[in-house]
């Protein structure tokens, strides 16, 4: 009898733990207005055995280096080109890092300054298939195409509508966000929101703009808005488009026309309920501006999706801590003139690199979430280029983390 009781507990303990188990990763998928949207449990279907490995190659840049050439100052972005050369937007010293395949060294692109091949913290990076470099220069208004060995070949100005950051599509547009990296204040205008244009914009060769699509969260509030919306995108092989936004649980995929072909969120450990955001406040003096950033949680920090349409997504696990904590101080200046001066810096223990504060999220092309990797630094942007991985350490590190994706 009383085996008969131990085993009907066992059985009620094992159930109980196997409908907690398939809770934690099943996805409820439904149709809203016509869009597949996908609630994803917390683990995924890979459960505790994820299906993919990272092997760590490299990393390139160092914060403490006598070697000015790998002395890195907000770094933003990383390409690849066809011959394996590696180009790092070195932002903060305005130039363009070109390395080998190993990570050696081999030139300098540009300088600071607003002349042609010049840049000014500039934000993002692609090239073409014919090795044409792409770089968004979003505080001199204008992207610059440069030719393989780093010669002007044209500018492309953006007066009305800021570049950000930008991706080059298939067909040849320019994919551009705002995203998570410029300051549109610097850029002539701190104004209400007026319409809630769209996030994501098309702009054909010379740079007319040809579409935007993407919804906006209203958050009634400019700060709210101008950062709880802030996101970083990507685009696969076929132009179709993700987006993951930085304070709110919202993964997306659209079309290469703008429709959006499904939603996907995940539970988190944290609360993204944009009731509960609290707001910032402007300041204004004379030609300068001060911010007092609002206080929202932050969930995500790069997207990348890899050549089998995975998608990646860098997810907090935790909010940050205080002693972690490193703010970022912008002091823009216009003077009567209209010139603009910026100048970054940054403030906090800038000399912790190590955390178990983030992960990569890997996503089906159908916005299931599969499974996740844990990581082990600090992570601000993510780029997958053929089977490499690369994470950026913006501020801590001011360096790329390279890895190697392998199936297991």
């Amino acid at each position: 009898m009383k085996k008969q009781f131990n085993l009907k507990v066992y059985l009620i303990s094992f159930c109980f733990l196997l409908l907690i188990f398939s809770l934690s990763f099943a996805q409820k998928i439904e149709t809203i207005d016509g869009v597949r949207v996908v609630h994803n449990g917390k683990s995924g279907k890979w459960g505790g055995n994820p299906k993919l490995s990272l092997e760590f190659v490299k990393t390139i840049g160092e914060l403490e280096t006598e070697d000015e050439n790998l002395a890195f100052h907000m770094p933003s972005d990383i390409i690849i080109d066809s011959k394996g050369y590696i180009y790092i937007l070195d932002s903060g010293n305005h130039r363009i890092q070109k390395f080998d395949s190993d990570g050696k060294y081999i030139t300098t692109i540009g300088n600071k300054g607003q002349g042609p091949g010049e840049f000014y913290y500039p934000l993002s990076i692609d090239i073409d298939p014919k090795g044409y470099l792409y770089v968004s220069d979003p505080y001199n208004q204008r992207a610059q195409v440069l030719t393989p060995d780093g010669k002007e070949h044209k500018t492309i100005l953006f007066h009305k509508t800021p570049a950000g950051v930008i991706k080059l599509s298939k067909s040849g547009n320019m994919i551009m966000g705002s995203g998570s990296g410029v300051l549109s204040f610097g850029l002539g205008g701190m104004s209400e929101n007026q319409g809630q244009p769209g996030l994501i914009k098309v702009a054909g060769p010379e740079g007319e703009i040809l579409k935007d699509f993407g919804q906006p969260y209203d958050y009634k509030n400019v700060p709210l808005n101008r950062m709880g919306n802030q996101f970083h995108f990507t685009i696969d092989n076929n132009d179709n488009i993700f987006v993951s936004f930085d304070f709110q649980n919202r993964v997306e995929k659209y079309s290469s026309d703008g429709k959006l072909l499904w939603k996907s969120d995940r539970k988190l450990n944290y609360d993204t309920d944009p009731a509960k955001a609290k707001p910032g406040k402007e300041r204004r003096s004379g030609g300068s501006i001060s911010i007092e950033s609002p206080q929202i949680n932050r969930c995500s920090n790069g997207i990348a999706v890899d050549k089998k349409g995975r998608v990646w997504v860098i997810t907090l696990k935790r909010q940050i801590k205080e002693e972690e904590s490193v703010q970022t101080s912008v002091r823009a200046m216009r003077t009567a003139g209209g010139d603009r001066s910026l100048n970054f810096s940054y403030d906090g223990n800038t000399d912790v690199t190590e955390t178990d504060m983030y992960q990569l999220e890997v996503y089906a092309p159908d916005g299931i979430l599969l499974g996740k990797l844990p990581l082990n630094q600090f992570v601000d942007d993510i780029r997958i280029e053929k089977d490499r991985l690369f994470l950026l350490d913006k501020m801590r590190g001011a360096q790329y983390y390279e890895y190697k994706i392998t199936e297991k």
